[in-house]
């Protein structure tokens, strides 16, 4: 990437400027190389992205494009790492990110079009030329390539990294990650796919997830789960199969154990491995999620998308079975079969409340019945009985430390 910042400062013509050819970036290049990336119009952006992909003129390949996508990828995930912006992440307790960052390049250079609209894929793309204009366009559809560029150069190059106003776009690339800290656990998500995902929740849940249940952690148990979810606001759920295959959904509403849909049309669907990608409703239906445990007559488990017995994603109360039915699509999220096979063994799931937890919430579990009702605990000490339950709260933990 040094040398794509490189190219791209050498690129800016200082013509009228008499001056010896030279391999130094003269400090008028540099400004005005930060001038235009920055804060440009879109031709100046899109000429010097043209020659940090190619230093030769002229439409560039999609191999190329895919070079520096995953370059620009692999450059923020070491940038936020070495200045310790991950926000409590780290490349120990992530998946390895160089599969992550290859995912989250396919992701991006998916969105390229050529001039008359249609969007190549496979080896046809990366033989494919595509001129300034397709490039222009594509950087106004995918807003992460803007932020990524700015993330290495105020982050990576330590300039106007601290001017608030400057910095708005990036606060929120990487969310705050709570109740994995000393756990001894590996998230299911890499580096690059929590910037994905992250980039499509809602803006006011984007700054923090916490670590809800970890079957690694918590035992494979539907109670368990349904024990550490309930309640607790919006959340993602995350699984891999015993084919390796990594996937999940964005729960918009607290899950609630009940005979019905739930939630609204910000839930989505998501695939991490083997390919990344989001699926959002299509308006269909709105069986955006759903919970149901012992129960006779319903299904029970924990599902998003489709219908009974037909879920989009299926996580069964039988714990350990489960399912990604599509045929050839989910009807509620237009996601495709998900998992390796439709019918899936679980490997592991983890759910992650994202945003700030109800308020509700955070004071349940940390009053004792005793609590609530001081008459009874003013009667207990008139006869001199101790607090029995006070050692049996469970510990309130530290909100920075984790």
């Amino acid at each position: 990437m040094t040398v794509r910042l490189y190219n791209g400062m050498k690129s800016i013509d200082l013509s009228g400027k008499s001056s010896e050819p030279s391999e130094q970036i003269a400090k008028e290049q540099f400004v005005i190389f930060m001038s235009n990336l920055l804060k440009g119009n879109a031709d100046e952006k899109i000429t010097i992205i043209m020659r940090m992909i190619s230093t030769t003129e002229g439409p560039v390949k999609g191999k190329q494009i895919q070079e520096f996508t995953e370059d620009l990828i692999m450059s923020v995930v070491h940038v936020l790492n070495y200045r310790k912006e991950l926000k409590g992440w780290n490349l120990e307790n992530t998946r390895d990110s160089a599969g992550g960052v290859k995912a989250l390049a396919s992701q991006l250079l998916s969105e390229l079009k050529l001039a008359d609209g249609a969007t190549p894929a496979g080896p046809q793309l990366m033989e494919m030329n595509f001129d300034q204009s397709a490039i222009e366009d594509w950087v106004y559809r995918v807003p992460h390539i803007s932020t990524f560029l700015s993330v290495v150069i105020r982050q990576g190059l330590h300039v106007l990294h601290s001017l608030p106003d400057q910095t708005k776009e990036i606060v929120n690339l990487v969310p705050g990650c709570k109740g994995i800290k000393g756990r001894g656990l590996v998230s299911l998500f890499d580096i690059p796919s929590i910037i994905y995902i992250n980039s499509h929740l809602p803006a006011e849940l984007q700054h923090k997830w916490r670590l809800l249940f970890s079957s690694r952690l918590h035992g494979e148990s539907f109670s368990q789960l349904c024990g550490h979810i309930v309640n607790k606001g919006p959340c993602i759920v995350i699984l891999r199969d015993l084919d390796g295959y990594i996937f999940g959904g964005f729960a918009s509403h607290s899950w609630e154990v009940k005979p019905q849909f739930q939630g609204d049309n910000r839930c989505f669907l998501f695939s991490v491995f083997p390919s990344l990608a989001v699926y959002t409703y299509t308006g269909y239906n709105d069986h955006y999620m759903y919970l149901n445990h012992n129960q006779q007559t319903m299904p029970n488990g924990l599902g998003m998308g489709g219908q009974h017995d037909y879920f989009g994603l299926w996580v069964d109360s039988d714990y350990g079975k489960g399912h990604s039915k599509a045929k050839p699509r989910c009807t509620t999220y237009n996601s495709p079969q998900l998992s390796a096979k439709e019918n899936f063994t679980l490997d592991a799931l983890e759910v992650w409340a994202v945003g700030d937890l109800p308020e509700s919430t955070e004071t349940k579990g940390k009053k004792s019945i005793l609590d609530v009702d001081p008459e009874a605990q003013a009667l207990l000490e008139m006869v001199g009985k101790s607090r029995q339950s006070e050692g049996l709260r469970e510990p309130i933990e530290d909100d920075e430390d984790n």
